[in-house]
C-alpha cells in the first residue's frame, strides 16, 4: 500500500500538483473570458434573473428548477474546501493564496459557464426518464471521443468516493469525536441512514433536500463568519492589504509562519480554488443537466453564480476570518501530521534571519537551501528527546516543545529510527506547539469572534452540513457517471456500495482513496478543459442564438440589457467566420 500510495503522489506530482496545472486552468478561464467578453460580468443580472424562475415555461423539459439545480450544484461545491480548504491554502502559501483562489473563481466563473451550457445542449434521457448531461455526453455525442467519454466517466465514479463520500464523512466523524465526544462509527451508521434515505429517491428528492440545506447551512455559517470580523474589525483592511501586496511577491514571514514564494502561494490558490469551486472539473454540469430548460445557455447564466457564491463569498469570509482573527501565524499544542511535518539536522531559531532564510528556501523548494534532513536515531526518555541537533518542521513553522509519544496520555521511552527526516516507526506519535492548518485552524479562528470559544460549534455544524451535502450532491455525479458507463440498471448497486463506502469511511483511514482522488480530479478536468476548448467556436454561436431568441420571446427585457449591443457584436463576427 505505502508503494502505491507514492506512486499517487508522484503522478500527482507530475499532474494537479506541477507548475503547469494552475496554468492551463486559469489560461482557459482567461480565455473564454476575452473570447466570450467577460459573460461573467456583462450576464450576472440576468443569471440572477433566470435563477428565480422568471422566465420559465412549463413545456420546458427537465428534471429540476433551475434553482435546485444550483442548490444541488452548490451543495457538491460548498463543503469541506470551504472551511479546510481555505485554512490549508493560507497555511501554505499566506494571504497570497486567498487573491489566487479569487482569481480562480473569477475566471473561472466562464468555465462553468461553457461547460454547463455545452453538457445541458448533449444530455440525453435516460430508460427511466430522466435526464443525464455532463461532459462525457458532449465528448462523445459531438466530439466523437467515445474514448475520452469513457476516461472521464470513469474518473468521476472514483471521484465521488474519493472526493464526495469517504473524506468527507470521515471529517465529519472527526469533527463530532472531537467537538461533542461521539463515536465515529456511531456519527456515520446515522448519518448513512440518512444518506441513503435521500439519494435513493434520486434527483427529485436530492433536488428537493440541496435547496433548503443549502441555504440553511450558508446562513449559519456566514454569521458565525461575520461574528469573528466585526469582532476584529480593525485587523480587516490590514488583512486585505496582505492579499494584495503579496499577491505577485509571495507572502512574507510573520510570526511562526516562515514564508511562501509567490510560486508557491499562486499554486496552492489556484489548487484550492479548483477543490472549493470545481470550474472546469466537469462534475456541476452533471447537476445542471437535469434543470428544466430548452435553451442550454440559460442554464449556463444560472452556474455562473455557482463560484461567485462558493469562492468569492463564503471562502472569502472564511479567509477573512482566518487573516484578521491573526490565528494563521500562532502557534498551538496539536498532534504532527506526517504528511506536514520533516526532520531536519541541526537547531534552527525563528530568532535568527539566517536561519528563517534557509528554511523559506527548503519550503519554497529553491535548490541553494543548505538543509539536510535528519537521518539516525533520536534518543526519548519519558517523550523529550536526548539529542538537541535537530528540528522538526510542522505546518510551515518551527515545532515547538516536542514529545514523542504511542498515545496522547502515554509518552514514549526508547530509540525512535529516523530516515529522510521522517520516524520509521508509523506509530510513533510527535506532538508540541507549531501552526496548525485546515478545519483546525478554521475552529481556532471562530473563536476569536463575539461567541468566544462557542464558535467552534458553528464550524463543526458546518462542516457536517456542508461535507454531508457534498456527499449527496457527489452520489448525483457518480450515478449519472454509471448510467453512461454501464446503463440504468447500474445506479442501484453504486448506490449501495456508495452508502456503505461512506459508512465505512468514518472510522477507516482514507488518505490513499485522498490520494487517488487527487489524480482522479485531474484527469477529470484536462479532458473537459480540452473538450471546451475545441468547441468554443460552437459555444460563441449559441450565446448569440440564445439572445436573438431571448429578445424576440421577451421584448419587454430588450431595453434593460446592456448586453445586446455587444451580441450584435458577436453575431456579426460569428457570421464573417
Amino acid at each position: 500500500m505505502d508503494t502505491f500510495g507514492q506512486f499517487l503522489d508522484n503522478l500527482d506530482g507530475m499532474l494537479g500538483g506541477a507548475a503547469w496545472f494552475p496554468y492551463v486552468l486559469l489560461g482557459v478561464g482567461l480565455f473564454f473570458t476575452i473570447y466570450l467578453k467577460f459573460p461573467q460580468i456583462r450576464y450576472f443580472k440576468h443569471a440572477c434573473k433566470v435563477v428565480t424562475g422568471k422566465f420559465d415555461k412549463k413545456s420546458h423539459e427537465g428534471d429540476t428548477t433551475h434553482f435546485q439545480a444550483l442548490a444541488t450544484a452548490l451543495s457538491g461545491t460548498v463543503g469541506t474546501g470551504n472551511i479546510g480548504g481555505v485554512a490549508l491554502a493560507i497555511s501554505i502559501g499566506g494571504p497570497a493564496a486567498l487573491f489566487w483562489m479569487w482569481m480562480t473563481a473569477f475566471f473561472g466563473m466562464t468555465t462553468k459557464f461553457v461547460e454547463v451550457t455545452l453538457s445541458h445542449k448533449y444530455r440525453v434521457k435516460t430508460d427511466d426518464g430522466t435526464m443525464a448531461g455532463g461532459p462525457m455526453y458532449y465528448m462523445d455525442r459531438r466530439l466523437n471521443m467515445k474514448w475520452l467519454a469513457v476516461l472521464f466517466a470513469v474518473a468521476t465514479v472514483i471521484s465521488s468516493f474519493g472526493t464526495g463520500s469517504l473524506p468527507q464523512i470521515n471529517n465529519i466523524a472527526q469533527g463530532m469525536e472531537s467537538t461533542f465526544g461521539f463515536e465515529p462509527w456511531h456519527t456515520g451508521g446515522v448519518l448513512s441512514i440518512l444518506l441513503a434515505l435521500v439519494i435513493l429517491g434520486g434527483i427529485k428528492r436530492i433536488a428537493a433536500i440541496t435547496s433548503r440545506v443549502v441555504p440553511l447551512m450558508a446562513a449559519v455559517y456566514i454569521i458565525g463568519a461575520l461574528a469573528v470580523i466585526f469582532y476584529n474589525i480593525e485587523n480587516i483592511a490590514p488583512s486585505f492589504a496582505a492579499v494584495f501586496t503579496n499577491a505577485f511577491s509571495g507572502s512574507a514571514a510573520a510570526g511562526g509562519f516562515l514564508g511562501a514564494s509567490f510560486a508557491y502561494a499562486f499554486n496552492r490558490g489556484v489548487n484550492r480554488g479548483l477543490f472549493s469551486n470545481e470550474a472546469g472539473q466537469g462534475s456541476a454540469p452533471i447537476a445542471h443537466a437535469s434543470a428544466k430548460a430548452d435553451e442550454p445557455v440559460s442554464e449556463g447564466m444560472v452556474s455562473i453564480l455557482e463560484p461567485f457564491i462558493d469562492t468569492i463569498i463564503i471562502c472569502t469570509l472564511t479567509g477573512l476570518v482566518i487573516l484578521s482573527s491573526g490565528v494563521w501565524t500562532e502557534k498551538f499544542e496539536t498532534q504532527f501530521e506526517r504528511s506536514s511535518m520533516v526532520i531536519v539536522k541541526g537547531q534552527y531559531s525563528e530568532d535568527k534571519e539566517e536561519n528563517r532564510q534557509s528554511l523559506y528556501k527548503y519550503l519554497n523548494g529553491h535548490k541553494d537551501h543548505g538543509v539536510e534532513l535528519y537521518n539516525g536515531e533520536l534518543h526519548s526518555i519519558q517523550g523529550k528527546a536526548v539529542e538537541k541537533d535537530f528540528t522538526i518542521i510542522h505546518s510551515r513553522s518551527i515545532a515547538e516543545n516536542v514529545r514523542f509519544g504511542l498515545t496522547e496520555k502515554h509518552v514514549y521511552t526508547g530509540t525512535i529510527e529516523i530516515k529522510d527526516g521522517m520516524p520509521v516507526d508509523t506509530d510513533i506519535m510527535v506532538t508540541g506547539k507549531s501552526l496548525v492548518h485546515s478545519a483546525e485552524l478554521t475552529t481556532k479562528a471562530f473563536s476569536r469572534g463575539f461567541f468566544g470559544e462557542n464558535g467552534k460549534y458553528i464550524v463543526s455544524i458546518g462542516l457536517l452540513l456542508f461535507a454531508f451535502s457534498t456527499a449527496i450532491a457527489w452520489s448525483y455525479y457518480g450515478d449519472r457517471a454509471m448510467i453512461y458507463l454501464l446503463g440504468s440498471k447500474s445506479v442501484m448497486p453504486y448506490r449501495v456500495f456508495y452508502v456503505a463506502g461512506f459508512f465505512w469511511a468514518s472510522f477507516a483511514d482514507t488518505t490513499l482513496v485522498w490520494k487517488l482522488a487527487a489524480v482522479a480530479i485531474v484527469v477529470m478536468t484536462l479532458p473537459n478543459l480540452f473538450g471546451i476548448f475545441l468547441l468554443r467556436k460552437e459555444m460563441k454561436e449559441s450565446v448569440v442564438d440564445y439572445w436573438d431568441k431571448f429578445n424576440k420571446e421577451h421584448p419587454e427585457e430588450t431595453n434593460k440589457n446592456s448586453e445586446n449591443d455587444q451580441n450584435q457584436n458577436f453575431k456579426q463576427q460569428v457570421e464573417e467566420k
